[in-house]
């Protein structure tokens, strides 16, 4: 159980790491001119489409079943990883 629970405190902290990439972006698409914004703001609805599935990925693995744990784990990190990176490919196009 300590596993899984460790499993989803570091998915939080990965959570909490896109939150405020996602806050510094929204700055840089307030400031940013017109047709910038435009693209920004595509990006910045990429990267929140990203996260909001990552976190629904975290909760459904935070409800599982002790004994559920391996099969779902294994699932969950194949998913993870295509979020994320298509979360830092979102994160990339800003810099």
């Amino acid at each position: 159980m300590a596993d899984k629970t460790q499993y989803i405190e570091k998915a939080k902290a990965k959570l909490d790491q896109w939150n405020a990439d996602i806050d510094k972006m929204k700055a840089k698409v307030d400031e940013a001119e017109a047709d910038a914004k435009i693209e920004y703001q595509q990006q910045l609805d990429e990267m929140r489409k990203q996260r909001d599935e990552a976190e629904a990925k975290l909760k459904e693995i935070a409800e599982s079943g002790d004994d559920a744990w391996d099969d779902i784990k294994a699932g969950f990190d194949n998913a993870w990883d295509k979020i994320s990176g298509a979360f830092d490919s979102a994160m990339s196009r800003f810099k």
